[in-house]
């Protein structure tokens, strides 16, 4: 059991497998992308097994795949058929834009892998295009009905941005309704690559939810797990629900069971904060399980209290470095 030094277990692992992305959202990294990892700095397939085996090891029972894209790596669905055996691993998911996954869908089910994140910040095709820079509506489209209507459980994250998709909140809710999916709203975050700069945001989690209220003020409000980023609701007569994830206010931290470990080997303990410590070379030395497994004990033992705390490691409001190379 991994136990951070504010009392808090640690049992989630968001594994990144790539800092690549296919698309260019303008809130993530600037147009022309950002400098993406060397292939030999990346963790192999063989590393990544090898990693979670030894996180398993230590407590943790849910693991997130995420990139960049996932997909994008070719290897991927032999890291996912190696998880699917692991003993002490109960929750496997995915956090994809869903633009390259329809060729793997089919194994996926076969798999038992059912828990499919779609980052989806716009269901208006021009207001998509925009945002991405990319021309992939139809194919996102397409496939996340496909994974819908195949019976996956799916949230949508929507990235409410301002002066940009705001009109998309209700719309988005009102496509949803007859299916079982969950909307989660989330606040912008500053790790854009440098593209944008602000000290603060327009759509927090308050403003979200006032604006929901305007069209429907009957919604319910959830119970949700304590180690829940996000706050639930439902509107009477929607098959699904809804939830807002106040990322860039942060009022979660205080349950916040998360690890992170980069494509590159960075762990990563909070996302406002620097990586605690690197374990690619770690991995690929003498002794690789227990030098991973104390560098994790050393990590999670300096864990800052809150996001706000961990900030204060950077000097800067606005973060260089894109959500794409942290690990989503």
């Amino acid at each position: 059991m991994l136990i951070d030094n504010h009392n808090r277990q640690i049992n989630y692992l968001r594994l990144a497998v790539t800092d690549r992305c296919n698309l260019r959202c303008n809130y993530c990294m600037p147009s022309e992308g950002i400098d993406f990892a060397e292939n030999n700095k990346l963790l192999t397939i063989d590393e990544l097994i090898q990693v979670s085996e030894v996180l398993i090891g230590q407590g943790i029972d849910k693991i997130r795949i995420t990139g960049g894209e996932p997909f994008v790596r070719k290897d991927l669905m032999r890291l996912l058929r190696a998880l699917t055996k692991m003993s002490g691993l109960n929750d496997i998911s995915v956090t994809t834009n869903a633009t390259v996954i329809g060729p793997h869908i089919d194994e996926l089910k076969e798999l038992g892998i059912r828990n499919i994140n779609v980052s989806l910040d716009s269901i208006n095709r021009e207001t998509f295009e925009r945002i991405t820079r990319r021309n992939q509506f139809d194919t996102v489209h397409n496939n996340l009905i496909r994974l819908i209507t195949e019976g996956f459980n799916v949230r949508i994250n929507f990235i409410v941005l301002e002066g940009q998709n705001e009109q998309d909140i209700i719309p988005i809710l009102e496509v949803m309704k007859h299916h079982k999916v969950s909307v989660r709203f989330l606040e912008e975050m500053p790790f854009n690559g440098g593209s944008k700069n602000f000290d603060g945001i327009k759509w927090d989690h308050k403003a979200i939810l006032e604006h929901v209220a305007h069209t429907y003020p009957n919604f319910e409000k959830l119970e949700s797990p304590k180690t829940s980023t996000s706050v639930n609701y439902k509107i009477p007569g929607h098959a699904g629900t809804f939830g807002i994830i106040p990322s860039f206010s942060r009022t979660f931290c205080g349950s916040c069971n998360r690890l992170r470990i980069t494509a590159t080997g960075d762990v990563i303990t909070c996302l406002y904060g620097k990586p605690k410590t690197n374990i690619r070379d770690i991995i690929r030395g003498e002794a690789a399980k227990e030098g991973v497994e104390n560098a994790i004990l050393k990590a999670v033992g300096s864990r800052a209290k809150t996001g706000f705390e961990a900030q204060k490691e950077h000097s800067r409001t606005v973060f260089d470095n894109s959500m794409t190379s942290i690990g989503g």
